[in-house]
């Protein structure tokens, strides 16, 4: 392989997304106990859980836009008891803030320093994490994510739209994630490389294999800069 530039995915690549998730919701509620007692009281945690996946349901032209999702969701919750837009915008500021409260794992960041030393990284996200909230936006290039692009992975238009911004070629760039079918399969399917991080261990079962797989960051990290020495 000729590797150029990377892509990476976030949630669950360089941090667990489901502490996170579950931190945001307590936070979101607590918010609401204070400001909107009468939404808390008829959205707790787990309802509020049910009422987004629902509005998420009932609005497919907005898979790829979790933000939304998110304000619909909260707005269905809080008109019907009086509250307006500016109490919507309120609650959801305070559920994303939470969600930008990441602990990464401990591979990760030293990872990226390495990596970002030798190569362009681009990240690549279905989520709506911000990299300059977080912290992270210095080592990456520039950032796509579903809601900015328009569409989601594994549509191979998003991970073109990364290499034409590194104005490379698909097949010198790398795309590193943990989800087989949105990072693996999207990514080969637009003619890039790509590595799964197989942080659990789980069996490969898919035709179509990644060109790598890595344990972690440290290991991908290891064998990218190896590899890249010798090419």
């Amino acid at each position: 392989m000729r590797i150029r530039a990377l892509t990476l995915d976030l949630d669950d690549t360089l941090w667990p997304i489901e502490p996170v998730m579950q931190r945001a919701e307590q936070r979101l509620d607590a918010w609401l106990q204070a400001h909107c007692p009468p939404v808390a009281d008829a959205f707790p945690i787990a309802a509020m859980r049910l009422l987004r996946d629902r509005v998420a349901a009932e609005n497919p032209q907005l898979a790829h836009d979790f933000t939304s999702q998110r304000l619909l969701c909260l707005r269905a919750a809080m008109q019907p008891h009086g509250y307006d837009d500016q109490h919507v915008d309120a609650a959801f500021a305070e559920f994303y803030a939470a969600r930008n409260e990441v602990e990464c794992y401990g591979d990760a960041l030293p990872a990226l320093e390495r990596l970002a030393a030798r190569f362009p990284l681009v990240s690549l996200s279905n989520g709506n994490a911000d990299l300059e909230r977080i912290g992270l936006a210095r080592f990456f290039h520039f950032s796509i994510s579903s809601r900015s692009f328009g569409k989601a992975k594994p549509a191979v238009e998003i991970f073109h739209a990364a290499c034409a911004g590194l104005d490379l070629p698909p097949d010198e760039v790398l795309h590193i994630g943990d989800d087989p079918e949105l990072d693996v399969l999207g990514a080969n399917a637009a003619g890039m490389r790509s590595a799964w991080l197989n942080r659990s261990g789980a069996a490969w079962t898919h035709v179509v294999k990644p060109d790598v797989v890595a344990r972690d960051l440290a290991e991908l990290a290891t064998l990218l800069l190896e590899q890249a020495s010798v090419v």
